[in-house]
């Protein structure tokens, strides 16, 4: 079948080589000229047939109400419009009132798979009419990873309910991450243990400890052992924040999820106020030592005032 398909970066431009490999006919669309296939929006509209299915994959938030915006225009009565970047689930309700207004349905779907879902498969979860669903089968059927459909595939709910189900997907990523991360560091402190990556290489089969990302962990370390080519400063895309933010909104216990973000938080920080705290009221309550802070390097970043 046809589908349009907005936002050719890594995921959307893997996704459009993985439809055509199915033999279906995509027209693609991104700002980046040298990727694209048409010139703009109004030229991948006018590319498709009626009724038109078009799938969104740009960055959340501002970019993707401006995409769905312009589309809103553009599309007709029959067509279809999936969001399939990772918004936050309280907009898609927005989009599909606002599109519904000009009779365009609308489905939400998280993606998960990342660059390696171009030959694995995504893992989909969708959210929206049943009918529109159906339309859009023949997509998800190939999008998705070989095997029964139910293995890759979820029709999660109504409007919203896939990029929430999404949204709890990376919430666990978050702790299951975290925990790998300790588990690493605490054999790497350890004298006795020699082969660290050995380790993580022998839980990959048959422990209850092996997954997906774990033989992601054991990858990274084969590439740099220490892990000394990268930096601690770990970013956050938004869905653990608003995991934890409906675990409170719900009254659900979340105390992996919650650690696990507020760990990231405490990765970009370069010298901890918090941390200094705990040292100075061990110094005041038991006489603890302390260690002196460094004096700031001279240049044009330290000549201006402090920060505290």
């Amino acid at each position: 079948m046809q589908l349009g398909l907005v936002g050719l970066g890594k995921m959307g431009a893997n996704m459009r080589e993985r439809l055509r490999a199915a033999d279906h006919q995509v027209v693609g669309y991104d700002r980046n000229r040298e990727v694209s296939d048409v010139d703009d929006l109004r030229a991948l509209v006018q590319a498709l047939a009626h009724p038109r299915v078009v799938w969104v994959m740009v960055p959340s938030g501002a970019a993707t109400r401006a995409v769905v915006d312009e589309l809103t225009d553009l599309l007709e009565d029959g067509d279809l419009l999936i969001d399939g970047g990772n918004s936050r689930w309280t907009d898609d309700a927005v989009h599909a009132a606002q599109l519904g207004e000009r009779g365009i349905g609308f489905l939400d779907c998280g993606v998960s798979g990342g660059v390696w879902g171009k030959d694995n498969g995504y893992g989909l979860m969708v959210g929206g009419d049943p009918a529109q669903v159906e339309l859009a089968m023949e997509i998800f059927d190939a999008l998705r990873p070989p095997g029964p459909r139910e293995e890759g595939f979820v029709h999660a709910g109504a409007v919203g309910a896939g990029h929430y189900a999404k949204m709890v997907h990376n919430g666990i990523e978050y702790g299951l991450m975290q925990a790998y991360a300790e588990g690493y560091e605490l054999l790497a402190a350890k004298d006795i243990v020699t082969d660290v990556h050995g380790a993580f290489k022998a839980w990959t089969r048959g422990t209850v400890v092996r997954s997906w990302l774990l033989d992601l962990l054991v990858k990274a370390l084969e590439e740099d052992p220490g892990l000394e080519q990268i930096s601690g400063w770990t970013q956050d895309s938004g869905e653990g924040r608003w995991t934890v933010e409906e675990a409170i909104a719900n009254a659900v216990p979340m105390p992996v999820i919650a650690s696990a973000l507020f760990a990231r938080f405490a990765s970009r920080q370069e010298d901890s106020p918090a941390m200094k705290a705990v040292s100075a009221l061990r110094a005041q309550f038991g006489g603890h030592p302390t260690k002196a802070a460094q004096a700031p390097e001279a240049g044009p970043s330290s000549g201006t005032g402090s920060t505290g």
